[in-house]
């Protein structure tokens, strides 16, 4: 291995790469730990469910001008292949808050041009799901967003769309890659072409949240409603540039942003991470809640794709509402107020991914509406809305991991709609005399109550690779009989596409393809789900246990109970 990371380092000592990237690889390959040099050597970025996404620094391992640039470079090359018949080739170039994002962005702008595709390149940071309503809006045939999401701050990444607005998907993805592989860094081509780079920004943002506002479901219940306190913090991120902008097109005239965190920042000062699933970076903003005696707390990630949320419970005092939840609050509005509004048609549809609560699939059932199940990543709920299109009526989906679409003018998930739509929801619950907690005790009432959570085995780097992909194979050729102490009812391997019962029968799944995921269902209800992440170094257990919720005052007896029910299945696996 180190002889390997070795040479391909020195490739990195030629003429075709400026002198500071030289000196930093130099810097390494001397270094007497060799770690380091593993680290940015030992393998080359690739696109997974997010896209490119890797830690800043020289190396073929990390995010850098020239691993950005061969990737621009490929999906040019692509691009000029798939489409040479099209005439013009055009495509949307997006960033974000982070350090290097608008240098990134700049040069991936000047590749594609020097390549002869039109590139529309924002003026300055915009949320993700603008980037994709843009790619459809302009006509582009594809787009890149220079992002790393709600990673932490050395991260930086790439996020890849094709001209449907979603982020791509097979076969694309792969002979994306294969040209990628192709590329040598004397082969990109950075010297770019002004002529065909055009600043956009405003013009398209307005045609964005005017579509956005078109979501709303009752305005006229808006109105009534229109001094909700909201807190809002963008996490120093994109959000900054339109989630005020839309709340306040909506109808909302009592928002409060935080102000130490509207300030545009790849460093992210004021936060450990800027992460909306983690309480920390909900601190700032649940105080200024406390201030003010706000109605909620909404906060975005630093490309405002994803909505953290917290709301005050029975006691007045603040809580978070999980992934879980959130994504379940969003549905059961959706569909209850469409059908109570007369909107809802037969031909309707709502999207989950696998690893998402089950008490969607409960809501969805009893009101009689079609629900969809999908591999993780937003590219997958994108890809079951492409294949409706025409046909059926998307009207909303999401995932554990905080991120909702409720349009279909948006292929990813999109904090600016989620964030808008989340205050009408929780106007619609203070026009009802309600709470958004006295909302979700009424969906636990009755469809049942679940607790769901999420651990994340962190084993970062090579070592970390090998060992995550060791803990799958032992998974995968030892399946647990009981888990939590209850008997394992079904066994999903989505990467043989074979579900197993507890009597040995064995059932085909259908999927797109197959994927690294494991899913135990237990008899007392329990759903088990183990996958590495596409993005981060980790391996992730996602854990969805059931219990009995008999009245509100219930709820806090029922997490409980599921407290002890989650631990004796984290025993089971040893995590």
């Amino acid at each position: 291995m180190i002889k390997q990371v070795t040479e391909k380092a020195k490739t990195w000592l030629t003429p075709a790469y400026d002198a500071e990237t030289q000196a930093e690889v130099k810097r390494i390959l001397e270094n007497p730990d060799k770690s380091e040099l593993i680290e940015c050597f030992y393998k080359d970025l690739e696109f997974g469910t997010g896209g490119l996404r890797g830690i800043m620094g020289a190396g073929s391992n990390r995010m850098n001008i020239y691993t950005v640039g061969a990737a621009t470079q490929g999906l040019a090359n692509y691009l000029n292949k798939c489409f040479a018949g099209r005439g013009q080739i055009s495509v949307v170039v997006g960033h974000d808050c982070r350090n290097n994002s608008r240098k990134f962005a700049e040069i991936s702008a000047d590749i594609f041009s020097a390549n002869g595709i039109k590139v529309y390149l924002f003026d300055d940071l915009r949320p993700t799901p603008e980037v994709s309503f843009a790619i459809r809006h302009l006509g582009c045939q594809s787009g890149i967003n220079l992002t790393a999401s709600h990673n932490p701050r050395e991260y930086n990444g790439y996020k890849a769309y094709w001209e449907d607005g979603a982020q791509v998907l097979a076969p694309h993805d792969t002979a994306i890659i294969e040209e990628v592989g192709k590329v040598k860094v004397e082969d990109i081509k950075f010297k770019g072409n002004k002529d065909l780079i055009q600043i956009i920004g405003d013009d398209v943002d307005q045609v964005y949240l005017e579509k956005v506002h078109g979501i709303s479901i009752d305005p006229e219940m808006i109105h009534r409603q229109k001094d909700l306190c909201i807190v809002y913090t963008p996490l120093h991120g994109t959000g900054r540039a339109l989630i005020p902008a839309s709340l306040k097109k909506w109808g909302f005239e009592n928002v409060h942003c935080v102000p130490e965190q509207m300030v545009k920042s790849g460093d992210f000062p004021t936060v450990v991470s800027p992460n909306p699933e983690n309480a920390e970076a909900l601190t700032m903003a649940i105080n200024l809640a406390k201030q003010l005696d706000a109605d909620i707390v909404m906060a975005s990630d630093p490309d405002a794709d994803r909505v953290g949320m917290a709301c005050k419970d029975d006691r007045g005092e603040w809580v978070l509402i999980n992934g879980n939840q959130t994504c379940l609050l969003f549905l059961y509005y959706i569909i209850k107020n469409r059908i109570a509004t007369g909107k809802m048609q037969p031909t309707d549809f709502v999207v989950k991914t696998i690893v998402t609560t089950e008490l969607i699939k409960a809501v969805a059932d009893k009101n009689h509406i079609e629900m969809l199940d999908c591999y993780t990543g937003f590219k997958w709920i994108a890809r079951e809305i492409r294949l409706r299109e025409g046909k059926q009526q998307y009207i909303g989906g999401g995932e554990e991991s905080y991120g909702f679409l409720a349009e279909d003018f948006v292929r990813d998930k999109d904090a600016v709609s989620a964030c808008s739509l989340l205050a009408e929801i929780c106007a619609w619950a203070k026009d009802n005399g309600k709470t958004l907690y006295d909302v979700l005790m009424d969906i636990y009432l009755e469809y049942g109550f679940s607790r769901e959570t999420t651990v994340n085995v962190v084993k970062p780097g090579k070592s970390g690779a090998d060992e995550i992909k060791a803990m799958m194979e032992t998974f995968r050729a030892n399946p647990p009989k009981e888990i939590g102490g209850s008997k394992v009812a079904l066994v999903k391997d989505y990467k043989t596409l074979k579900a197993t019962d507890s009597e040995g029968n064995v059932t085909d799944m259908v999927m797109p393809e197959t994927s690294n995921v494991l899913q135990y269902f237990t008899e007392d209800g329990s759903k088990i789900s183990v996958r590495p992440s596409g993005t981060e170094p980790k391996i992730k257990f996602y854990i969805e246990v059931k219990g009995k919720m008999e009245c509100p005052k219930c709820y806090r007896p029922a997490l409980a109970d599921a407290a002890d029910k989650v631990e004796a299945v984290r025993k089971s696996l040893g995590i």
